[in-house]
C-alpha cells in the first residue's frame, strides 16, 4: 500500500533531508586515497548522532554498518571494512538517517583522487540520469515514466541500468511502496500523487547489468567486474513539482 504523507510529515522529512545532505557533504570531503571505508562509517555514525538523528541502516536485515560504501564494480549494500581507498577508485556513499520517526535516504558516487575519463563519464551520466528521473516525478506521471526516462538516457550513453534492484517509497519505513525501477514503459505502473515521497536511484553499469551477491552477505557487484555508479535522492511529490529533500548542501 502506498503511503500518502501530510504537509506536516513532508516538513519533518525536509528537516531530516537537510541534515542528511549536510552529513553527505562532510563525508564526501573525507574521501581521499589512504582512507579506510570503516573510517568513513565511524565518521557517519558520529555525524548522524551530532545532528540529533538516528542511523537508518545499522541492524537493517542484519547490516552491521551505518552506511553502505561501494567501490568500483560494487553497486550497493557493501559493508564498511578495513579496505583502503586508492587513487583512481570510484566510491559510492549510500547513507540514511531517521529524523522524528521518518527515514531519509541518499547516495552519491565520486572519484578518489584522479580518475579516468571513462570513470568520470560514467559518474556524470548516472548523476544526470537522476536529474532527468526527478523531472518526471510530477503528479499524474507514473513510475514507468521515471524508469523509461532513466533507461533511455543511460542506454543512449552506451551504459546499462541495473534490473535486480530499484528505488522505492520511503517514510515511516525505509522501503515502502511503490517500487521505482530504472527501466520501464511510459504511462505504466503506479501513478504519482501529491504527498507521495519516493527514492529515485539510478544504478548504472559500464558493462552488463547482471549482478552477483558478494561474500559479505549484503553487497552486490557487477557480474562481469565492470565499473558501476549510483546516485539517489529522496523526493516529495508536490503540486509545485518534485521537491528534492536530500540535497548535499
Amino acid at each position: 500500500m502506498i503511503s500518502i504523507k501530510s504537509a506536516g510529515d513532508v516538513a519533518l522529512m525536509r528537516e531530516g533531508g537537510k541534515k542528511l545532505g549536510s552529513i553527505m557533504k562532510q563525508l564526501q570531503a573525507m574521501v581521499r586515497p589512504g582512507v579506510a571505508t570503516e573510517e568513513l562509517d565511524e565518521a557517519a555514525k558520529k555525524l548522524i548522532a551530532q545532528a540529533g538523528a538516528q542511523v537508518a541502516f545499522q541492524g537493517y536485515h542484519g547490516f552491521p554498518g551505518a552506511i553502505c560504501i561501494s567501490v568500483n564494480d560494487e553497486i550497493v549494500h557493501v559493508v564498511p571494512s578495513k579496505r583502503v581507498l586508492k587513487e583512481g577508485d570510484i566510491v559510492t556513499l549510500d547513507i540514511g538517517c531517521i529524523w522524528q520517526g521518518f527515514y531519509l535516504d541518499m547516495a552519491r558516487t565520486m572519484g578518489v583522487g584522479k580518475t579516468t575519463g571513462e570513470a568520470d563519464h560514467l559518474i556524470k551520466t548516472t548523476k544526470k540520469a537522476l536529474r532527468l528521473g526527478i523531472k518526471k516525478a510530477t503528479i499524474g506521471n507514473t513510475v514507468g515514466d521515471i524508469g523509461e526516462t532513466i533507461q533511455r538516457f543511460v542506454e543512449g550513453q552506451g551504459y546499462q541500468v541495473v534490473r535486480e534492484l530499484c528505488g522505492h517509497g520511503i517514510g515511516k519505513e525505509l522501503h515502502e511502496d511503490p517500487k521505482i525501477a530504472n527501466f520501464g514503459t511510459r504511462h505504466e505502473g503506479d501513478a504519482l500523487k501529491e504527498g507521495m515521497v519516493i527514492c529515485i536511484e539510478p544504478m548504472v553499469t559500464q558493462g552488463h547489468w547482471k549482478l552477483r551477491h558478494m561474500d559479505d552477505g549484503h553487497g552486490f557487484a557487477t557480474e562481469d567486474g565492470s565499473l558501476s555508479a549510483h546516485f539517489e535522492d529522496t523526493i516529495a511529490i508536490t503540486k509545485k513539482g518534485p521537491e528534492v529533500l536530500t540535497k548535499a548542501r
